[in-house]
């Protein structure tokens, strides 16, 4: 489609939230273009905790809409993406002199019931000392809660809904920069840096980036953004059950441990304010030194900056309404549309989270509804699943088994990483000649795949998005794979 021929809807930025709006809009009847300047997923929704959550530190800031709205989505998400979110059980620690344990109780009996929980396990009061999750925790530990929370591959849920997108007919085009939009003729001309297009309508979706694009497209923002840096680390397992950890600190804040990637344990996050560029957002020294000490506080085995295999960083956009602290900004989200006497709509998107990302689509595609007569359809996003997510919420294990005799090559590991990230669409690949071992696994077919359907490009793109085997890959076999991609 070129720049004659409009899209009923163009929308820029290739994270959670645009994916999102493209899928929906495109479910709905709407010719899509979505467009993102670097790699899907490459900033803010790629590096986040991995939680699919209600935020129960939410609570305590009065958020209760925004908690219901996200415990409300974690069931409906885990039905549509069974392969790349699975539920977890939670253990938060009571520490004496921290928040008072009814206080505790109180806050996970609100989470058990104003979100509409039916399929996961409630609250339970368990003692540490003889429960599982109580080995690896240094002595004193006694009192704790169990709850109920989701995992997700953040990356990953950008992508397939990208990709469900396109299978609704909407054109994705990544590595491809808007420089430039304005509104002629009803209709909004953009120009990029992979050529011109026209839409009857335009999203900014573009997460951090949100009041830089506004300046692009000469709109004045509605909201003041709050550019807030969270910073994760990786280490070494820290504990072999499943369970993963909700843990206090003195000043007020929290982090989670949570098992990952089998061999390592997750650490995070931070909540710092963000200053500087948004182009190589990084965890600085002292942010990974304030997890390590944090974590210390809590496990038996002492952790320290040494003990760290990778760390990450994300700028989460939050919508600024007060100067507190940075962990009290709002999670919520804000959705702008232009009135109809400035012409062609524009729909801006202020803040979200992954959690929320689905009915946040939902409600952005809903405000453009009346302004875009292509957008026939129904809402339809709820119970659709998302690309390879077409089994039940208890599926994967047979899934994985299902697999493993289809395909006798896999080990157990392999099967169990490929059903979780690309579920029954692993056959497609699975089925081909594998040729060469990049290692960890790594086929040439599962590169090619995701080279012609998932819209990678580089060594990074598939090492730390697509796949997480950047942990396992050593330096020669990550270069052999950059040389393959580039050949």
């Amino acid at each position: 489609m070129n720049a004659q021929v409009p899209f009923d809807l163009a929308v820029i930025g290739g994270g959670v939230n645009g994916a999102g709006i493209a899928r929906d809009a495109a479910g709905r009847g709407a010719k899509v273009l979505l467009l993102e300047a670097g790699d899907l997923a490459q900033g803010t929704s790629s590096a986040s905790t991995k939680l699919i959550h209600g935020g129960l530190r939410y609570l305590e800031h009065y958020e209760f809409g925004l908690v219901r709205e996200a415990l409300t989505e974690r069931e409906a998400l885990w039905r549509i993406a069974p392969h790349i979110i699975h539920p977890l059980r939670f253990v938060l620690p009571w520490v004496e002199g921290l928040r008072p344990r009814w206080l505790l109780r109180l806050g996970l009996f609100l989470y058990d019931h104003i979100g509409g929980r039916k399929l996961l396990p409630k609250t339970r009061t368990i003692d540490l000392r003889r429960h599982p999750a109580g080995a690896p925790l240094r002595g004193g530990f006694s009192t704790g809660f169990e709850y109920s929370d989701g995992w997700v591959d953040d990356a990953r849920l950008v992508v397939l809904n990208a990709k469900d997108a396109q299978e609704h007919g909407a054109e994705v085009r990544t590595r491809t920069r808007v420089t430039s939009a304005r509104r002629e003729d009803a209709v909004w001309r953009i120009e990029t840096t992979g050529g011109s297009f026209a839409a009857r309508a335009l999203v900014n979706a573009a997460g951090p980036h949100v009041i830089e694009v506004e300046g692009l497209i000469g709109d004045a923002p509605d909201y003041a953004m709050r550019l807030v840096r969270g910073s994760h680390i990786v280490v070494p397992r820290l504990f072999d059950h499943p369970f993963a950890y909700f843990f206090q600190l003195p000043d007020g804040r929290i982090f989670f441990a949570i098992p990952y990637q089998t061999d390592f344990t997750l650490i995070g996050t931070t909540d710092a304010d963000h200053t500087g560029p948004l182009d190589r957002i990084e965890a600085s020294a002292e942010e990974i030194a304030y997890l390590c000490e944090g974590a210390s506080r809590y496990f038996a085995q002492a952790i320290t900056p040494q003990d760290v295999v990778w760390s990450y960083a994300g700028v989460r956009p939050l919508v600024s309404e007060a100067n507190g602290k940075p962990e009290e900004a709002t999670r919520g989200y804000r959705l702008d549309l232009s009135g109809e006497s400035e012409g062609a709509p524009l729909l801006s998107v202020y803040g979200g989270k992954i959690t929320t990302h689905r009915h946040l689509s939902e409600e952005a595609v809903d405000l453009l509804k009346d302004r875009l007569p292509a957008l026939s359809g129904p809402s339809w996003t709820g119970t659709a699943p998302l690309p390879g997510g077409d089994f039940a919420v208890d599926g994967l294990e047979p899934l994985k088994s299902a697999l493993g005799r289809e395909f006798p090559f896999l080990t157990p590991n392999q099967a169990d990483r490929i059903a979780r990230a690309y579920g029954t669409r692993a056959r497609v690949w699975l089925a081909r000649d594998q040729g060469r071992d990049f290692g960890a696994g790594l086929s040439q077919a599962e590169v090619d795949y995701l080279v012609a359907e998932e819209w990678a490009t580089t060594a990074e793109d598939i090492l730390w998005r697509r796949t997480k085997l950047g942990l396992r890959l050593n330096a020669g076999e990550q270069a052999e794979l950059a040389a393959y991609l580039s050949s």
